[in-house]
């Protein structure tokens, strides 16, 4: 066991069994003790029911810390649902604020970049002005003013295009059409970062080891962006992901000279998306020390684990 060089924590974590859950619930060990909540303990379908059923564990737990990895997050689903979506990403984030604050604990929250509206071609800061174009960036959005308003002790980390070995994400997509097709089309005019379901737990135990210590007035507190270094596309990605993909191994009918490049107006869905999903990650790295690396890194390491 690793030693610590602090008190054990106590820390409750929400989504559990989600992509990025089922990395935290391995990583937030480290700082103590974690009570572990899947869906069907904590449904944020219902926030007056949610409010009741974590009520007497909040209670009994004391948590120090309470990690929001659950979300609604069928982008397109959500244009037609959208009093499901406003419950989880929203409602139900206001009662776990509450419940936080109750206890004097600190809340992680993540966000998205999809409460941009994506214009231009500048790295979205903290600050930027909001403008979320479909009803999963403007239920996410909510949800941060939830955060805000009702918890004192906070840590929003927006990140874009999250990826990991568990759950489903666009690197597995790409890999399974490769597989069963000679050909694809991607979108090209859409520019992002791929990050790291293992990149965003490492993280976030990081920023809570600094924080769980500070008092409720420290200006640290906050809203960050978290994602990893460089840019790409999502035909650029895909074209990545098959090219290495192919060198571990895997047997792939497409080749990544097979890949077309195609605009967004080509292939049109429910919900839009933002053209640029660029985020500038200089506060928290300037405020932590954290150390982001190039997309390629957590890429890379998702497919030795697959493959």
């Amino acid at each position: 066991m690793a030693l610590v060089n602090h008190p054990p924590y106590r820390v409750l974590l929400l989504g559990a069994n989600g992509q990025l859950g089922f990395e935290l619930a391995n990583a937030l060990k480290t700082l103590g003790e974690v009570k572990a909540l899947t869906r069907s303990k904590a449904d944020l379908s219902n926030a007056f029911a949610l409010r009741d059923n974590l009520l007497p564990v909040v209670k009994k737990f004391q948590p120090h810390a309470i990690v929001n990895a659950a979300a609604y997050t069928a982008v397109d689903k959500a244009q037609t649902e959208q009093a499901i979506a406003l419950q989880v990403n929203a409602q139900s984030v206001g009662v776990l604020a509450e419940l936080a604050q109750s206890v004097n604990a600190v809340l992680v929250h993540y966000s998205t970049d999809y409460v941009f509206d994506g214009a231009g071609d500048k790295p979205w800061a903290e600050n930027d002005p909001t403008n979320a174009l479909s009803v999963y960036g403007q239920s996410k959005w909510l949800g941060e003013c939830a955060v805000r308003q009702h918890c004192r002790k906070h840590l929003i980390l927006r990140t874009s295009w999250v990826v990991g070995a568990h759950g489903n994400n666009f690197l597995k997509t790409m890999l399974r059409l490769a597989a069963e097709r000679d050909s694809l089309r991607v979108v090209a005019d859409q520019i992002g970062v791929p990050t790291s379901t293992d990149l965003l737990a490492k993280v976030t135990v990081d920023i809570l080891q600094t924080m769980l210590p500070a008092a409720k007035d420290d200006a640290r507190f906050g809203t960050y962006h978290l994602a990893t270094a460089g840019e790409t596309s999502w035909h650029a990605y895909a074209q990545y992901v098959v090219a290495n993909a192919l060198k571990r191994g895997a047997h792939l009918s497409c080749k990544p000279e097979s890949i077309e490049p195609i605009p967004t107006s080509a292939y049109p869905l429910p919900a839009p998306r933002p053209a640029n999903s660029r985020l500038n990650t200089e506060k928290i790295r300037s405020t932590f020390g954290t150390e982001l690396p190039a997309w390629q890194v957590g890429v890379d390491a998702i497919l030795d684990a697959l493959i």
